[in-house]
């Protein structure tokens, strides 16, 4: 099923929305949300992983990420879409709201 993108008002709007609610920003590159996000060791960035890879299963929306000792960095877009959806940033919230940063 082919979801609907987002448009470039909406895209820097819901950004905005975002960003405001927490410390490390997302920013866009290309047609892609990104988030660096840090924590205080591997076990703390692999349970982060755990909880977004079941909510992940759950959506069907996975994201693009790599894990390296206490770091995930985190790439998102809606390949069907050729862009950001709203999955995109609900997801993004929801990494947000987990990550305890």
């Amino acid at each position: 099923m082919k979801s609907n993108g987002l448009s470039q008002e909406e895209i820097s709007m819901r950004l905005e929305e975002l960003n405001d609610a927490c410390e490390a920003p997302w920013y866009l590159e290309g047609d892609t949300l990104k988030k660096q996000f840090a924590f205080k060791n591997f076990n703390a960035a692999f349970g982060f992983m755990t909880r977004v890879a079941i909510k992940a299963e759950k959506e069907d929306h996975h994201p693009e990420w790599s894990n390296v000792y206490g770091r995930v960095d985190v790439t998102l877009t809606t390949f069907d879409a050729e862009g950001l959806t709203e999955k995109d940033f609900a997801m993004a919230a929801f990494m947000d709201r987990i990550s305890g940063l």
